[in-house]
């Protein structure tokens, strides 16, 4: 029945955003080990740990990971015994990304001697920004608060369109975006969209495609104006911690983006990575990146800061 409340279990932060942005967090009752935002999500038991060292580096991550899936194994672990006992009407998990969270075959894993009622699964592939709408209106579904759906995406859509307006005319910087240090990967999915929203011209990574690996080759071939750094999973601490990774390459300091200041240190795991509501942020950072003088949301030290040769500035 609509406007019934629902027993809500989420497996992906940006899912938790979603359910959140319409409303409904009093339904949520359990959220995986990465869910962190809205800050009154954080008491919500958690269902899911990762299999490996979250807390290595780049390389060491990028390792494991790929040991995990060459194996045939889950990167995440579900836990389900506490899922059987919060007993949820609906699970909204994810089948886009292996890596990014606990995926839609690790749920039904979980579920596979599940006794009782029907559970609804919805399970989110957002692999361009027109997709991230089409999950919004997908989780409002199952919630039955269709009406809140519309108004998120209406309110989010006119919000960034006001960006892109805004950028109309402005100088058009070439943009390399990394989503990942050791191995470089350039970003892709909705971020080429963001970037070309954002008013510059985007270099590596293909809109409603997977995020590629990239050379360092062939980021010195590009030249970028402007290089930001995204890592999936990292906040700004963790990112310059890795930042040497970077300034050690052959030809760093050569670079366009390096000799003018415009290489960028970012939360890519706040932003950029999770394809929900704070997309809208994420543009805005894009902006304020892109068009210094032009932007100012405040988001500035938060989301983002210059970076400046082995140190950041705020």
């Amino acid at each position: 029945m609509p406007g019934e409340p629902k027993r809500v279990v989420s497996l992906i932060a940006s899912a938790t955003e979603i359910v959140c942005a319409l409303g409904k967090r009093a339904w949520l009752l359990g959220r995986s080990h990465e869910c962190d935002y809205p800050p009154s999500i954080g008491p919500l038991p958690r269902l899911t740990e990762p299999k490996l060292n979250v807390h290595g580096t780049s390389l060491e991550i990028d390792t494991q990971v790929k040991m995990l899936l060459k194996d045939g194994l889950s990167v995440y672990r579900v836990d389900v015994d506490l899922l059987r006992e919060i007993d949820p009407d609906v699970i909204v998990t994810q089948d886009q990304c292996e890596v990014c969270a606990a995926s839609l075959a690790d749920v039904e894993a979980a579920l596979c001697n599940w006794t009782g009622r029907h559970v609804d699964i919805v399970s989110l592939r957002p692999d361009a920004l027109a997709d991230v709408w089409t999950d919004i209106e997908r989780v409002a579904i199952a919630l039955g608060c269709v009406e809140d759906g519309t108004a998120l995406i209406g309110a989010l859509k006119a919000r960034m369109r006001q960006v892109t307006e805004r950028c109309a005319g402005l100088p058009k910087p070439t943009v390399a975006c990394i989503e990942w240090i050791d191995p470089l990967m350039a970003a892709g999915n909705w971020m080429p969209e963001l970037v070309e929203m954002a008013g510059g011209t985007n270099l590596f990574g293909e809109a409603g495609k997977h995020s590629p690996w990239m050379t360092w080759d062939q980021l010195r071939a590009a030249d970028p104006d402007v290089i930001s750094i995204l890592p999936c999973g990292f906040d700004m601490p963790r990112v310059l911690d890795e930042m040497h990774l970077l300034t050690a390459k052959p030809g760093w300091s050569c670079l366009q983006a390096v000799r003018s200041g415009r290489v960028y240190v970012t939360d890519g795991n706040q932003y950029f990575n999770r394809p929900g509501p704070r997309l809208a942020e994420s543009l805005e950072i894009l902006a304020e990146i892109l068009h210094p003088g032009h932007f100012d949301f405040g988001h500035k030290g938060t989301g983002w800061m210059r970076f400046e040769g082995v140190r950041a500035a705020a």
